[in-house]
């Protein structure tokens, strides 16, 4: 009798074994799935200009201090222009000019980025990808699939603090942490 109160045992052990590690394989699965974008985007209102109102701080915007922008055009040839500005701490103007392609023509939510042009040919492409955007195209959220990067965008050079609450919530849906994104000084 001991002997069969044993093996139950044991047995209860194992599955409930099995059950932990199916949940925490699903956890971090789910912390390694990409984030998820946005239904559509209509190109014709996202172009024009967009303030930079936070970003997770990354390399290639070390120098900028205040007044990051940026702006996209759409090009005959279906590309877009990017053209990113900011005010560096010397009060001098960094510029970048860049080219968009759609990488996912259904939705228009995912893109490549590339700020690298020799002989008329595009290198580097990064992903720029649209996890957040207010229905009237107030705010954008910008990420990457492996969040290293993220950008709040808005059309003025402010947000709400309910703007921000409602944008923090979707950043964290997203997967990604609020708090690793760095606030944008606007001078504007």
């Amino acid at each position: 009798m001991k002997h069969l109160i044993s093996i139950k045992f044991a047995c209860l052990i194992l599955l409930s074994l099995i059950m932990n590690s199916k949940i925490i394989s699903q956890e971090l699965n789910s912390e390694k799935s990409e984030p998820v974008t946005v239904n559509s985007v209509d190109l014709q209102k996202y172009t024009g200009l967009w303030y930079e109102i936070a970003k997770i701080p990354n390399s290639f915007q070390r120098s900028c201090a205040c007044n990051t922008t940026a702006t996209y055009k759409i090009r005959e040839d279906g590309r877009i222009d990017v053209i990113n500005r900011c005010t560096e701490k010397d009060g001098s103007v960094n510029e970048a000019k860049g080219i968009a392609k759609i990488a996912d023509t259904k939705t228009n939510s995912k893109l490549k980025v590339s700020f690298v042009r020799i002989f008329g040919f595009s290198l580097f492409w990064g992903d720029y990808w649209i996890i957040g955007l207010d229905k009237d195209y107030r705010y954008a959220l910008v990420g990457s699939p492996d969040r290293k990067y993220g950008w709040i965008l808005s059309r003025t050079s402010k947000l709400s603090q309910d703007d921000l609450n409602d944008i923090f919530g979707i950043l964290r849906n997203q997967g990604y942490n609020p708090k690793d994104f760095e606030m944008t000084d606007q001078k504007y």
